[in-house]
């Protein structure tokens, strides 16, 4: 299986393949367009699509897009696709941060099913919120939760499925919780890791300083540049990755990169053999089998433990700013009833009068009513973000607490 993730369209932030916005966004599409129906791919998974599939110009027999307003998924396939699924993650973000603009595509993870020589292939894609400031990544808590329920999604979802295969742009460091939850709650394998075959970037990055479409001011603490982008995969056969590689900057005989993330490209040989190990997650009432699968129950502890203390700081932060919009909504409220006091005793001939023009005092009941609204929306925001997370450390909870009484009766 010969499977390429690319995060095709996008230029640098916020420019992201927008049209009028991205760099040269029409050569690009045609560089892209190009090797994916050159090359001989079993599987192409690309995120920012903000095209229609017919202006690719891809020959490909099978192609599935998630919609050129919202995640921008999409999935090249030469084997035919059985089934597809779409599901938006619970929190992404904030509406009134229009520069960064993640609220409004909608983050989500994309589901395709495959059956290729008799093995059944579930297909996952997705994108996750950005990282705009690693020192204080005011998002963290959002993207914890994307990739708890991007854990929760695949485990749910692939009970019946021969192999999973996640690609995407997860906007994680490879040691950052939400990958070390992937990979232990999950169970899936980095391809770069387990790879027999490097090639490309060193460290396997995808934001390179050498692409002249990424932002230097992201990759100031990072002269090598950053690995966000990657395959993952969990088997019941036995498998090998083959190779992993990645672009270093343009595309092949081009000066022009794809993106401004590289491209990632990975072998899978698949063997119908069933595997000697099984990668899911510790399963309740099991016994390990071994002391290496026990330190990695406990391991497995102390990820649950820190991801759902991210879950908790989240949480206070969006219940001091639930009760922020509480404030301003009570001072919003108060004014309209104190100018509502002053405007019935000057009708009733009072001898409380506007203390300044008329004008000027229909203003001020305007603004009173336009920051009443927008407090109640956004605490109404900011309620269902607390609910989220709340439900988000009570999942958490309830799993750390599986384990640790496994563990205890071991």
């Amino acid at each position: 299986i010969y499977a390429v993730f690319t995060d095709s369209l996008s230029l640098s932030t916020p420019s992201r393949a927008i049209r009028y916005l991205s760099k040269l966004r029409q050569k690009r599409i045609e560089l892209i367009g190009d090797v994916l129906s050159k090359e001989g791919f079993d599987l192409a998974l690309l995120q920012e699509v903000r095209i229609s599939l017919r202006h690719c110009h891809i020959t490909w027999p099978w192609a599935h897009h998630c919609g050129m307003i919202g995640s921008g998924l999409c999935v090249f396939s030469r084997h035919q696709i059985l089934d597809t699924f779409l599901y938006q993650y619970s929190v992404n973000g904030y509406p009134y941060m229009f520069q960064h603009g993640d609220w409004f595509t909608g983050k989500s993870v994309g589901l395709v099913v495959l059956k290729i020589h008799g093995i059944i292939f579930n297909v996952y894609v997705t994108h996750l919120h950005a990282e705009y400031c690693r020192e204080k990544d005011i998002y963290l808590p959002h993207r914890v939760v994307q990739a708890w329920e991007l854990c929760q999604f695949i485990q749910h979802t692939s009970k019946g499925a021969d192999v999973v295969l996640l690609g995407g742009d997860l906007n994680m460091h490879p040691e950052d919780v939400g990958i070390r939850l992937l990979r232990s709650w999950a169970g899936l394998q980095d391809s770069f890791i387990a790879a027999e075959r490097v090639e490309g970037c060193e460290e396997g990055c995808t934001l390179v300083p050498a692409n002249c479409f990424t932002s230097k001011k992201e990759l100031r603490c990072y002269p090598k540049g950053i690995r966000i982008d990657y395959i993952l995969y969990k088997v019941f056969y036995e498998i090998k990755c083959k190779s992993h590689e990645t672009t270093m900057g343009t595309s092949p005989n081009k000066d022009l990169p794809y993106s401004d993330h590289e491209v990632v490209m990975a072998t899978l040989s698949v063997d119908k053999r069933p595997s000697a190990k099984d990668l899911n997650h510790p399963r309740v009432g099991e016994c390990p089998s071994s002391t290496d699968l026990k330190q990695e129950e406990w391991s497995l502890v102390d990820i649950l433990n820190e991801a759902r203390m991210e879950v908790r700081v989240g949480l206070h932060s969006a219940q001091l700013r639930q009760h922020s919009c509480t404030r301003m909504a009570l001072l919003a409220w108060l004014l309209l009833l104190l100018q509502g006091a002053m405007g019935l005793s000057s009708l009733c001939g009072g001898a409380l009068q506007p203390p300044f023009p008329r004008l000027s005092f229909s203003l001020l009941g305007l603004l009173a009513v336009v920051v009443l609204l927008i407090s109640a929306m956004f605490y109404l925001f900011h309620t269902i973000e607390v609910r989220v997370l709340q439900r988000t450390e009570e999942q958490m909870r309830v799993g750390l607490q599986t384990l640790q009484d496994k563990l205890s009766a071991q």
